[in-house]
């Protein structure tokens, strides 16, 4: 089982990522899930063709456990979708909503019941917060991949991530695989990814060219990879999900949640 983190400033285009590689793997032949960890539930959206996909927080708070069928969605090329959800608006902590979701998702025995050949998780990544740090702990991901342009926000972003991943490599967790250029455009931009890679101690695992097919999917609630599957943005999607699955290691098993404290600050 490959076990595969993408994280990314909000807003750079990781969940288009995300989505867009998963459908790729799918479409290889692999079973693949993708858990989307930001608060905003928009991480799968493009598999399932939804706006509002039913979070794992959602069907907790109504029925108090969830069951299987309750929080998985089927996508595209027989993806598995789930969304962890967040605190209602203006409460709770995202951090601890993630945590309580991960838990739900092993209480569930998920991945003993559906054995993906690849799980995604899609994390939001301007904090690195306990709750935000889970899917890089205790044998959730193996492998972190940052998604990042030339902006220096997104760059600010990537530098955390690959500190948050260095601070657990002792403890023998998840270990930093690259960023992922999610090209903006941005003067001198190859440069700056570079630049940045070599003083995080890593190295560009793949630039995605910016392309018009993307919007263009996005406005019809599908990934490039099935709304456009001919185009040449759809062929980079599918390179770059051939070089993540290349450069992640296969491991044997799912979640294995210890109790612990995961650091997040607020008790909500």
């Amino acid at each position: 089982m490959r076990r595969i983190a993408i994280y990314g400033k909000g807003g750079i285009g990781k969940s288009t990522t995300s989505s867009n590689v998963t459908d790729a793997l799918a479409e290889s032949g692999l079973r693949v899930m993708q858990i989307g960890c930001d608060p905003k539930a928009d991480s799968t959206r493009l598999l399932t063709g939804t706006d509002r996909p039913v979070t794992v927080l959602d069907v907790m708070r109504t029925k108090g456990e969830a069951e299987l069928e309750d929080i998985v969605r089927e996508g595209r090329n027989g993806t598995l979708c789930v969304e962890c959800g967040g605190p209602r608006p203006g409460t709770g902590c995202a951090g601890r909503g993630i945590i309580a979701a991960f838990e739900e998702l092993e209480r569930l025995e998920a991945m003993e019941v559906y054995k993906p050949d690849v799980i995604v998780y899609d994390v939001l990544g301007d904090v690195v917060c306990g709750g935000f740090a889970m899917p890089i702990r205790n044998g959730y991901a193996r492998d972190v991949f940052v998604v990042t342009s030339g902006e220096m926000m997104s760059l600010y972003a990537a530098h955390n991530i690959a500190t948050a991943v260095d601070g657990f490599r002792a403890d023998g967790y998840a270990r930093f695989g690259g960023l992922i250029q999610n090209s903006r455009n941005v003067e001198g931009e190859d440069g700056l990814v570079d630049r940045a890679a070599q003083e995080i101690g890593t190295e560009v695992v793949y630039r995605v060219p910016r392309s018009p097919d993307v919007q263009s999917c996005e406005d019809r609630r599908t990934t490039v990879v099935s709304g456009m599957p001919d185009s040449p943005q759809a062929d980079e999607y599918r390179r770059l999900a051939k070089a993540l699955l290349e450069r992640s290691e296969d491991v044997s098993g799912g979640m294995s949640l210890k109790t612990q404290d995961y650091g997040c600050d607020c008790n909500d």
